[in-house]
């Protein structure tokens, strides 16, 4: 319980070692000064909060605001002081804004402790006292031996024991931890692997000793110690022998695993990166203009302070016949006393700051992220998969992108790999109706139509049957003859594989007479032409992005041992020494301008005292403990040299729908296209020629292969010269990843001056950290822009966490990009309606609420500010209390938040047909401060008139009664002062709602329900909190004071009066400004409503006349159910029924 306690409040002290040693099934060492190693439960915990400290640490985040601590502060002061208005002014919204927003943060945290519950509570099946105990994830403990069945995910980072297999392999999927979807093999050592019982397991006495816990998936150093008849063998384990949590087993029945690394120590736990806080410009922004409002609110409490004290100076108005001062006041402090004057002007004021604000605007983002999932135009019906929002904190941010970063393959392409051609010994050849065909020749040709494969096409095909980690499906790999059905018939095999590339490249084999057929313990067979032949697999040397290639050492049928390695060109080519090479690397480059995906295959004989120095070695590096990777790296390269060059193969990656049009949309709206790329320079180069990113009229400047920092400062220097003597033309720019390493360098400044003036840019050759950096360097620089990052793998994760919005495409790479991006789209083109028509909404839609908020607040506070001109600062409020508290939380809260979700300014398919209309928004437009100061004025001006408006035109020729009433004459009506400001209060509550009315483009029933909804509301509440004596009122100023003003007409007089004068100004400057100078967002409103003026006039013709009327308007589809009932569908909308044409 104690440690526990100390592990919740981190003081847990870390691990001393820096290996930990594992007894399997927690053997220990039976003298008694052995003291076991403390390891960590096996709990998931992704929540935030505990029952325990919800409460404090949730208050502590929220008070963290400045807008809820300075309300906090007027409360406390409302509580200690004499202050005008009641504490509950302050204290309900407070309220009612902290615990609406910790019920949505507690909402949110629930569901995260729902789904930890549902991890933990998970039944996993353990080995215990000679049997298999079924428990739950969460109790198993390091050293117990862990049962996995087909198909179910890993409980804890296990290190493989044995499985169904004789060989102790075994088959996952990785999707869930770094985008792989397809299979890679594990193997467990000899030793174990035959123990594929429990009784034969529990019998197991061995130990491992391996590192502590660590972030990176692909490293595992330990080794195995095994106690077999009273000797110990040490075997070597790596990552081949480590299954990681949340990985899945596929295609093997079962495995026994004993758990290395539990709970958060586990990999998968280590790689959730703690996102850095985005925010939004709109909440920078919103954070500026409290600031500013904060010291309006200062000035005008500092000012009435000043000026009551200046106006008490005269000793008739410092202490009149009616206000005698006592005793205490007389004889207490002056700073004292103007300390106490300002704080409580201070209360008096403080509504100008909203409190709200930061719940509606929280509310209008949760509520507003549902529209994206529900969008039927981000549906793709292929895959079943909508958009889907991880975070609403960023819905507004989708309206301001400068610059979109993208990956290439599987986010711009398809990732479905295709083999087109192959160059053999210097030949190319393509595959026509299965067959290998040299180019130039057609299938009717004599050399054409081939039954038989040369010795140098068998050997390549072999080679590439050969080397690689593709797996079959078990199912096919039973029985002695291997996949074939009863009539004798092939069936065809289903290949998994851990590159897609792989895959294609053994189909491709397979259909032109070289079938893979699986594998068996440590043997690969092969079928050439119909002909059997087994090879044995001696030793696998792994892909690693360094050395950007994989090898296969095997043994022949005739006992000769061979190295069969493929990988990229620039790994390969270097190491041949024999073979076409000259012409491959023509070929390759050729492939490549075609957009083609490129590996050369190289082979090498040994000799038996090769063979046996290479297995020393192998063994060696395998062993070591310390330095493991550095010592393989080294071996293999020792291994992978003297090669003999047999081809080369092009696998094409198809581009994805709608990326040309999808691209150029972007470019239009003003947004800059960053393709990063780990393909090599020409592939990349024909990629984006053949999407549009680059066109064939620009000017391509290259910036690729250097190795110094000086030439790559002076190619810098020239392309920037080019540029400006070529400022007509527009550019693109290629970079590769080792140029772009020396730009960063030292030259950063002259690199971003070049990439700035390029239309668009292409970076090859990126590792996943690259990626980040690029994106980072044009987020910091100085002009700050909106960045947007989409990609799909897990290397492109470091890349969309950096990014102010990341994007992750649900491809076949996995989830791990989609669980770590803000949104997740199932296709690129989604990207366009993403931006331009819901980026474009929420932007619109969220700067006006902030900046209403602001104008409602000026409205409110500044007629009680004027107001202390008229009672001689005596901090007398001007509204009741009760008006004061539910103005921002019911009487003009609901307008603003329903437009803030339904407003449509302009109509989506103008929005997205027209990708211009992007760049009226783009900087933060609306949000600037000629807009924030347009509204602050007109919320003064709007002030002003409720305010003067009222006391000119209900409170002259009146004469002062004793008991402090005031009588029109001629009219028997109470005007005193809460009259007034009961007068002031329902002139300005319709004023700003009929200002949110004059901003609201479109209308359903909703917003008329609530506009008009809000305006009765407030008079049937008036009429009712003053109308009737409420017994637990303290008192009620407010009693028939509003039923006596609604009986005056020309109280009404006045009211419909103020609100036109108000609003006058506003409809003709609207009207002005859109007639002379009107902006591309209200060209275009208006041609949308000239669209649906059209769609109603069309509703009232004959249904002839209706079809001629869509034609001209350009109507995707029309659809006649019957001669009464029509159906149109109008490109990128949702179908509309006009009935009774």
């Amino acid at each position: 319980m104690l440690r526990w306690v100390r592990q919740q409040l981190g003081f847990d002290p870390p691990h001393q070692s820096d290996t930990r040693t594992i007894y399997i099934a927690n053997r220990f060492p039976q003298h008694g000064h052995y003291v076991p190693q403390k390891f960590a439960d096996n709990r998931i915990i992704s929540s935030k909060y505990t029952v325990w400290n919800f409460v404090p640490k949730n208050l502590f985040e929220q008070f963290r605001r400045v807008a809820n601590f300075y309300f906090l502060i007027i409360f406390l002061v409302q509580l200690m002081i004499d202050t005008p208005t009641s504490p509950i002014t302050s204290g309900l919204p407070l309220f009612f804004v902290i615990t609406v927003t910790a019920i949505k943060q507690g909402y949110e945290d629930w569901l995260r402790h729902k789904a930890d519950n549902e991890v933990n509570g998970a039944p996993v099946y353990v080995v215990r006292s000679g049997g298999l105990v079924k428990t739950r994830s969460k109790n198993i403990r390091v050293g117990d031996i862990v049962r996995v069945a087909k198909d179910e995910t890993f409980p804890v980072d296990l290190v493989l024991l044995s499985s169904d297999r004789v060989d102790g392999s075994c088959h996952v999927t990785t999707a869930s931890l770094d985008g792989e979807t397809n299979l890679k093999t594990h193997v467990a050592v000899p030793e174990t692997a035959v123990l594929q019982s429990v009784a034969n397991l529990d019998k197991l006495v061995a130990v491992i000793e391996c590192q502590q816990p660590e972030a990176d998936l692909y490293r595992f150093v330990g080794r195995i110690t095994i106690s077999q008849q009273m000797e110990e063998i040490v075997r070597p384990l790596g990552p081949e022998s480590l299954l990681l949590r949340g990985a899945r087993l596929k295609n093997t029945k079962e495995i026994f695993g004993v758990a290395v690394y539990t709970g958060m120590e586990t990999k998968m736990a280590l790689n959730y990166k703690s996102k850095s806080q985005k925010r939004s410009a709109v909440e920078k922004s919103m954070n500026s203009f409290l600031i500013i409002y904060l010291i309006i609110l200062l000035f005008e409490a500092i000012l009435s302070t000043i000026l009551k004290y200046a106006w008490q100076a005269e000793e008739k108005w410092d202490e009149p016949w009616y206000n005698e001062k006592t005793e205490h006041e007389r004889n207490s402090s002056k700073i004292l006393r103007f300390i106490s004057d300002f704080l409580a002007f201070l209360v008096l004021y403080n509504f100008i700051i909203p409190i709200s604000l930061y719940v509606t605007v929280e509310m209008q983002k949760f509520l507003g992220s549902f529209f994206i999932g529900w969008d039927l135009d981000l549906y793709h019906e292929e895959t079943n998969q909508r958009a889907q929002v991880n975070t609403s904190d960023l819905n507004e941010e989708l309206g301001q992108v400068e610059y979109v970063f993208t990956d290439k393959t599987g986010t711009l392409t398809e990732n479905e790999m295709q083999f087109r051609e192959c160059s053999i010994n210097g030949i190319k050849y393509q595959e026509v109706n299965g067959k290998l065909t040299p180019e130039g020749f057609s299938e009717d040709s004599p050399d054409g139509n081939r039954h038989s494969l040369m010795k140098e096409e068998e050997l390549f095909l072999k080679a590439v049957c050969l080397c690689h980690t593709v797996q079959i499906n078990a199912d096919q790999t039973d029985g002695a003859d291997g996949p074939w059905h009863a009539n004798g018939i092939a069936s065809p095999l289903e290949y998994y594989a851990s590159s897609p590339d792989e895959k294609a490249l053994v189909e491709a084999a397979s259909r032109v007479g070289v079938v893979f057929t699986g594998t068996s313990g440590d043997t690969m067979e092969v079928k050439s032409l119909g002909k059997p032949e087994r090879y044995k697999l001696l030793h696998v040397l792994e892909f690693d992005p360094n050395r950007r290639r994989m090898s296969v050492i095997v043994e022949s049928p005739s006992g000769e041992k061979l190295l069969f390695t493929k990988g990229a060109e620039s790994s390969i080519l270097p190491r041949s020494k024999s073979g076409e090479i000259d012409k491959t690397r023509i070929h390759v480059d050729e492939f490549a301008l075609k957009g083609l995906r490129t590996l050369c295959v190289a082979y090498r004989r040994f000799t038996p005292e090769e063979y046996q120095e290479i297995g020393k070695r192998l063994r060696e590096a395998r062993t070591a403990l310390q330095q493991r990777e550095e010592r393989l790296a080294d071996v293999f390269n020792f291994i992978e040299r003297d090669l003999e060059l047999l081809g080369a193969t092009g696998v094409e990656d198809k581009l994805q729908e709608k990326i040309q049009e999808t691209i150029e949309a972007l470019r239009l709206a003003g947004i800059k296209v960053w393709v990063l790329t780990g393909d090599k320079h020409e592939t990349a180069v024909s990629v984006s020629l053949s999407c549009g990113h680059f066109h064939r009229t620009m000017n391509i400047l290259e910036l690729v292969q250097h190795k110094s920092d000086s030439t790559c400062a002076e190619q810098l220097r020239q392309l920037a010269k080019r540029i400006k003597e070529d400022h007509v033309i527009q550019h693109g720019l290629v970079v590769d990843g080792t140029s772009l390493s020396l730009a960063l360098r030292e030259h950063e400044k002259l690199f971003m001056e070049v990439c700035k003036n390029c239309s668009a840019v292409l970076c090859c050759r990126m590792a996943p950290l690259q990626k980040a950096k690029v994106v980072r360097l044009l987020k910091t620089s100085p002009e700050k822009p909106i960045t947007l990052a989409i990609g799909d793998g897990a290397n492109d994760v470091s890349m969309i966490q950096e990014a102010h919005v990341g994007i992750g495409i649900m491809g076949k790479e996995g989830r791990q990009a989609v669980r770590n991006s803000d949104y997740a789209i199932a296709r690129f083109k989604f990207l366009s309606k993403l931006l331009f028509v819901h980026g474009h909404f929420y932007y619109i839609r969220i700067a006006t609420l902030v900046q209403y908020f602001f104008y409602k607040n000026v409205c409110f506070i500044t007629p009680q500010f004027l107001y202390q001109f008229f009672c001689l600062f005596s901090q007398q409020t001007l509204y009741d209390s009760v008006y004061l508290t539910l103005y921002n939380i019911c009487f003009t809260s609901l307008p603003v938040l329903i437009y803030s979700l339904f407003e449509q300014h302009v109509h989506p398919h103008v929005l997205q047909s027209k990708p211009v209309l992007y760049r009226d928004i783009s900087k933060n437009a609306h949000l600037g401060f000629k807009p924030f100061l347009y509204w602050t004025i007109l919320g003064f001006f709007h002030a002003f008139v409720f305010f003067y408006g009222s006391y000119l035109l209900m409170g002259e020729d009146t004469s002062l009664l004793r008991n402090g009433q005031i009588l029109k004459p001629n009219r028997q009506m109470m005007f005193g002062n809460w009259t007034f400001g009961t007068l002031v209060f329902t002139v300005m509550v319709i004023t700003v709602t009929m200002k949110m009315a004059l901003e609201t483009h479109f209308w359903t029933w909703i917003n008329h329900f609530v506009t008009w909804g809000s305006i009765v509301f407030y008079f049937i509440f008036s009429l009712f909190y003053g109308g009737i004596i409420w017994p637990f009122l303290h008192t009620q100023d407010m009693y028939f004071v509003f039923v006596q003003l609604l009986s005056s007409g020309s109280a009404w007089f006045a009211i419909i009066l103020i609100v036109v004068a108000c609003l006058f100004l506003d409809v003709v400057k609207k009207v002005l400004y859109r007639h002379l100078q009107p902006t591309s967002t209200e060209k275009a409103q208006m041609y949308s409503n000239r669209v649906a003026l059209s769609d109603e006039f069309i509703a009232l013709q004959p249904l002839s006349r209706a079809r001629n009327q869509l034609s001209k308007i350009r109507w995707k589809k029309i659809r006649v159910q019957s001669a009464q009932h029509v159906t149109l569908l109008k490109a990128g909308t949702e179908g509309r029924t006009i009935g009774n044409c």
